[in-house]
């Protein structure tokens, strides 16, 4: 071997063990054996599909927004969202125990200790970290309370 290919060599072969010290070489590993599928309908309000409902991703489900369009106050809105999140999760493989995640969007910040007496508890002993936020304008469909989250796959 000549002495630049022996310092190629040594070089790659140093990268290599650098990428996988960082969990580089796993990451990349698990990426590439594992691709994005639609597990949720697709929204078809327009010409092209503004979204999915649900996608998973290796071990990771990730939930689109759910509202609740009909008339009710906020704790009924949230008792439904969630309802609709936990029906979602176990059709593809999750549960409310493994969400990691939740996204909440209200439309009045002053609804947040009600929603919250619905929320409590809906995840199990150990809840997912969680942001909470009043939207500007409302939320979309006229809902007082949409909801995402990413949760784990078995």
């Amino acid at each position: 071997m000549k002495h630049n290919e022996k310092r190629r060599s040594i070089i790659k072969n140093i990268g290599i063990g650098m990428a996988g010290l960082f969990g580089l070489s796993s990451v990349n590993a698990a990426n590439s054996k594992s691709k994005k599928e639609v597990v949720g309908e697709i929204i078809e309000d327009q010409e092209i599909p503004l979204f999915s409902g649900a996608v998973k991703h290796g071990n990771t489900l990730y939930i689109a927004g759910k509202g609740a369009h009909f008339d009710g106050d906020i704790k009924a809105h949230t008792n439904h969202v969630l309802n609709v999140i936990e029906e979602e999760l176990e059709k593809n493989g999750s549960s409310m125990e493994k969400v990691l995640k939740v996204n909440v969007y209200l439309a009045d910040l002053a609804d947040y200790h009600k929603m919250n007496e619905v929320y409590r508890g809906r995840f199990g002993e150990n809840p997912p970290v969680r942001t909470t936020v009043a939207t500007y304008g409302g939320v979309p469909g006229d809902s007082l309370v949409e909801i995402d989250c990413i949760a784990a796959v078995d």
